[in-house]
């Protein structure tokens, strides 16, 4: 069965180093893999908000 010389590669280093899969999944849940958004949490934190001046460096005081 045909192989490219990517595919070939890959594969050596996977033999090569077997632990680089699981160390790749560990920087994935780590950067990109993120927790379910409790939705109510998230509505209560956006109405405690204070609103912002419309013009932030005039603030009568």
């Amino acid at each position: 069965m045909y192989q490219s010389d990517i595919t070939q590669f890959i594969n050596q280093l996977k033999q090569q180093q077997p632990k680089l899969e699981d160390e790749q999944r560990r920087g994935r849940a780590l950067l990109w893999d993120k927790q379910p958004i409790d939705l109510e949490e998230r509505s209560e934190q956006q109405q405690s908000r204070v609103k912002q001046t419309s013009y932030v460096y005039y603030q009568n005081f």
